[in-house]
């Protein structure tokens, strides 16, 4: 960085911390303290970027932008916030950093010398993992999960059972995307599995090449849609693989750049799917408070929710094979509550939420292959959860989401209140 961007950049950050103290409303919701915060820690020891770091300097500014952007309307008559925002457009006008581009990546930790890297040829940058300190904290992981009819467990490990037939987002970040096509298990069945599975890696740095991994009924490739293997032809490709595990049933897609492994799998006709991820990668996304509806962060929409308790006594099975329609004559074959109950207990010993989602897709498909669903489901649990204790559930979640609705506005509503009260106490004795 030039003399004057370095004397613009420290002069923004020895007037913001006298704003802050002298201004009542630091107590409102304004956030430009978060923001200030996260741009420090981003050019922490990159005050004077060379040539080749003004691309990392110019995403940390967008991501500042960003961020100062998202806080505007609460901010708006905050001194350290404007001066925050004509400080970034200046350090924007004097490295010619463009306002489009990427806002932000995972924070890769450079390696202690003499840490050997799990190949020669692959970047460090391309190994998440090996990127943390041996004595710093390790990332937090999280799982996700669709199996059967369909069957959700988000990374916040709520568990629904849902509709959502035709094609729906399951994860949208800065890095990847997939995608679900769920169609009728029968004719006339409001029962849906997932028929289709796109997934999208997208290019990142010198490590992969975007690459896109399609599977369809009866067709799960052990390559990606160009007919490659590994992330293309940059120097850390090979932090991106498909490994075949059983042909045509099985395949495991490792992305060590962002230390994530992603399970697919094709049991009977049907697809499953079952992701480990970083929670920073979980939550890298350009704009949050405003981002789409994505089924394993927000889980299913409420209309979209199948609410199981009519489905586990005995009664109401026995209301269902009265009905008379398409579904139940179709069905490979009939099953009674106790017949479902008793053929979930040979692979799932356990009565927990995998159990009941198999007896509930034993009574609405009568197709046993969903119960190597949930089987195989729960042993991919045990292989991606990184909390052995949160392994089996027990309850059903149908809490409103912030995808669908917030939990109770009372109390935010409350909270807010205090907080105008004490900011205007605050007026109150600066004046008097």
């Amino acid at each position: 960085m030039g003399r004057g961007a370095g004397s613009t950049a420290l002069g923004l950050f020895q007037i913001l911390p006298v704003f802050l103290c002298i201004s009542p409303s630091v107590t409102s919701p304004c956030n430009i303290l978060k923001c200030n915060s996260e741009y420090l820690a981003a050019t922490s020891g990159s005050h004077h970027p060379g040539t080749e770091e003004v691309p990392e300097f110019c995403t940390a500014l967008r991501a500042y932008a960003h961020c100062t952007r998202s806080t505007a309307r609460t901010c708006r008559g905050d001194l350290a916030y404007h001066s925050a925002v004509h400080g970034i457009d200046d350090l924007m006008v004097q490295h010619n950093c463009s306002k489009d581009g990427p806002t932000s990546q995972p924070r890769l930790r450079t390696l202690p010398p003499g840490d050997s890297q799990e190949r020669s040829d692959s970047p460090e940058i391309c190994h998440y993992e090996k990127s943390f300190h041996k004595h710093s904290a390790t990332p937090n992981y999280t799982h996700c999960g669709l199996f059967g009819d369909p069957h959700l467990r988000t990374f916040t490990d709520s568990f629904q059972t849902c509709k959502v037939q035709g094609a729906w987002p399951l994860i949208d970040n800065n890095y990847l995307n997939v995608q679900v096509t769920n169609t009728p298990v029968l004719p006339g069945s409001t029962a849906t599995a997932t028929s289709k599975l796109t997934i999208i890696f997208k290019s990142f740095q010198e490590c992969v090449d975007q690459k896109v991994y399609q599977a369809e009924m009866d067709e799960l490739p052990a390559a990606f849609a160009d007919g490659s293997k590994n992330g293309g032809d940059k120097h850390g490709a090979n932090s991106l693989k498909i490994t075949e595990k059983v042909s045509g049933q099985h395949i495991e897609i490792q992305a060590k750049y962002i230390g994530t492994t992603i399970v697919v799998r094709q049991v009977g006709r049907y697809l499953t799917f079952a992701v480990r991820m970083p929670e920073e990668v979980v939550n890298a996304v350009e704009d949050r408070d405003n981002q789409g509806l994505y089924l394993c962060l927000r889980g299913c929409p409420l209309n979209q929710q199948i609410d199981v308790q009519t489905f586990r006594s005995p009664q109401a099975t026995e209301g269902r094979t009265r009905r008379k329609g398409p579904v139940l004559p179709a069905a490979p074959e009939a099953f009674t509550y106790e017949t479902a109950t008793a053929k979930c207990r040979e692979k799932l010993p356990v009565e927990d939420l995998y159990f009941q989602s198999c007896v509930f897709d034993l009574l609405t498909t009568g197709d046993v292959n969903f119960m190597l669903a949930a089987y195989y489901a729960f042993e991919d649990v045990k292989m991606l959860h990184s909390n052995k204790e949160k392994l089996h559930l027990y309850e059903r979640t149908r809490d409103l989401s912030a995808g669908n609705a917030a939990p109770s506005r009372r109390p935010r509503a409350l909270l807010a209140l205090w907080a105008a009260l004490l900011c205007l106490s605050q007026w109150w004795s600066v004046l008097l």
